[in-house]
Formats: structure tokens, sequence, C-alpha cells
């Protein structure tokens, strides 16, 4: 068994590596101005209060049309993400309130523990695994850590149940070795013309950050708009981000330039990846 002393310096590396300081991701995201987006959005509400769905929450923009996702897909998870009552705070792992109330415009509606685990990166791999969770696919569940190991949940599991305890458990482990930093090298690199629903903008390193795509429109054009979830750091709630340059919207235009500045942080269009 490892010492006290060995976890706890390994705890403390998984700290430093793990992906979300939030001033310095707001600094960063204000670099430059957001690129204006040219489509109009003001000729009917983006917003149902009442919807308690990402895809029920949030109409597309007047003349796009949401992706219809095929059934048990990744795709439709996402979509599918509960939704707290409109108005709601995202609040933090220890029960404070998210300062930034202007970054987002929905909080999802899942646990996150009372431990600082479930920043950035984490909240990406907890919805990628509750998604296959849900389907009972528990040999799918793997993710590598920063040391190079990869941590596989059915393994993991040995001969224990897998049942909602133990399910946590292996979370938090992994959110505990996990961070940016590996799960960048997990990701397969994606251009940006082929982004899908569950695509993922990350910049690995400490700081570092990565937010995921949770929904998209076209509209007859041809042209694409997204949204975007993520957490933050110290760990709090998955959030609905909203697009900077057009206030009470979610939806981000893919024909962002070399930049796609998020609510608060900047990304650039090499940095999408994929599961």
């Amino acid at each position: 068994m490892k010492s006290k002393i060995f976890n706890v310096i390994i705890l403390l590396t998984s700290a430093l590596l793990t992906a979300c300081n939030e001033s310095t991701a707001q600094e960063t995201s204000l670099l430059k101005n957001p690129t204006d987006d040219t489509t109009s959005i003001s000729a009917h509400s983006i917003i149902n209060q009442e919807g308690m769905l990402v895809k029920t929450r949030f109409n597309v923009p007047e003349g796009f049309k949401r992706l219809e996702a095929a059934p048990n897909s990744w795709e439709s998870f996402l979509q599918n993400l509960p939704l707290k009552l409109h108005g709601s705070q995202v609040k933090h792992y220890n029960g404070t309130l998210k300062l930034n109330t202007s970054a987002y415009l929905a909080v999802v509606d899942l646990p996150i523990g009372t431990k600082d685990l479930h920043q950035c990166a984490d909240a990406i791999m907890r919805l990628r695994a509750d998604y296959f969770n849900a389907q009972e696919r528990y040999s799918e569940i793997e993710f590598l850590f920063v040391s190079g190991k990869k941590s596989n949940y059915k393994t993991w599991l040995g001969s224990r149940l897998p049942n909602a305890k133990n399910y946590w458990a292996y979370l938090e482990n992994v959110f505990n070795f996990a961070s940016t930093l590996s799960l960048n090298k997990q990701l397969i690199h994606v251009e940006i013309d082929q982004l899908q629903i569950g695509d993922v903008f990350i910049k690995g390193g400490s700081p570092g950050h990565a937010v995921i795509v949770v929904d998209k429109c076209t509209n007859a054009k041809g042209e694409v708009k997204f949204m975007l979830a993520q957490s933050y750091m110290p760990a709090q709630e998955t959030q609905i981000l909203v697009n900077p340059a057009t206030p009470e919207n979610p939806w981000y235009d893919l024909n962002f330039g070399d930049y796609l500045y998020s609510a608060e942080y900047t990304f650039t269009k090499d940095q999408l990846k994929r599961f």
C-alpha cells in the first residue's frame, strides 16, 4: 500500500496539472474582442424558460434546424442533459456560488460531490462515463491518467458490483489522477469543419481548459452553430455557456475564424478533439 505521504504528493501534483484557473481563463478570453455573430437572433426568443433539457430550454436561431441525433447516441445524450430551473446559479462543490453569473445561461442538473474534484476536464470525462454507464457498457468507460496509465471501470471494479457508490468512487479516482493534459492526449484531433456534438475544445496544460459541444444546428446555407458546456475551477456544476458576442444566446457560429472566444476562455480552431 502506498504511503500517505506519497498519496498527498500525487494529489498535489494532479491539482497543479488540473485544467482551469478561473482568473487566468477569464483574462485569456478577453485578450481580443469576440467576433460578431452576423446571424440575427432577435427575431424570436432563444430561451424557453419552461424547458428542462438542453434541447428544450434553447430554441435554435431563426432559419436554423437542430441536429436530430440518433436515439441512444452520444449526441442524443448530450442534447437531453437535464437542466435546473431557469435562473438557477452555478454552485461550487462546497455550496458557494460561482461569481461570474454572466458566463452561463443554464445549469446542468447533475450532482458533483463534495470534493474539489469536478473541474473542467473531469466534467467532460464524467459525461462520457455517464453515457456508457447508463447503457451498462462498463468496459467502454476508460480514461488516461497523467502518469500514462489507463483506468478502465470494469477492470477497476474487479469483483465489486457496478452500483452508484462504486461508480462515483471510480470517477473521483479518475478526477484525482487525470486532467486536461491526459484528456488532451486521449482524444483525437478533428478538423473544425467536421465539428459534431460531443467534440471537445481543449488546451492541455497548467493551467489549461476544456469545453464540450452539447448541441448543434444548421441552416439551408450550410451555416453551422453549436452550443458549449463547461465546469471550472474550483469544482462546480456544469453550465451551458453564453456566447459573449450575443447576450442571452448560447449559440456559437462555427465560422469564428482562428480563435473561439468562449465565455471564459479562448481556444484556437486547431484545439478541437473527439473521443
